[in-house]
């Protein structure tokens, strides 16, 4: 599969997981301060997103070693989102239903460079030049 077509899927997935970070969120801010809201479902939503860009993005099986590494993946997005949902709320007095909507668009290059590395990454190291030869 090509790059190109990899981050068509990336972005179907990424709209798919936006709705259901999107939904947690406006549900959880009923009970919780909107930082708790976008922390909690940014956490659940990246659970999802994990599978399907498993099977739908890059067509890979998910291992236990992918699954704990995948989270590093979100890092950067979790820092410019959470980043941007303080300053867009906080600072420019945006709407906090809105902001995690914007401030998620400035992650989507970062994210999806981050995710093919680790999500294509062999399970199993290649072996050594000296192994290899014999």
């Amino acid at each position: 599969m090509t790059v190109s077509a990899q981050l068509v899927r990336f972005a179907v997935v990424g709209a798919v997981n936006t709705g259901t970070y999107y939904g947690l969120y406006l549900l959880l801010l009923h009970w919780l301060p909107y930082i708790a809201a976008h922390v909690l479902a940014f956490a659940l939503s990246m659970t999802g997103s994990f599978f399907l860009n498993s099977y739908f993005t890059y067509r890979t099986r998910p291992t236990w070693r992918k699954f704990l590494l995948f989270p590093l993946t979100n890092a950067a997005n979790f820092v410019i989102t959470t980043g941007g949902v303080y300053l867009l709320v906080d600072l420019a007095g945006f709407s906090d239903r809105y902001a995690p909507l914007v401030a998620a668009a400035a992650a989507i290059p970062i994210t999806f460079v981050v995710s093919r590395t680790i999500m294509l990454r062999p399970d199993t190291p290649p072996p050594k030049a000296a192994e290899r030869v014999g």
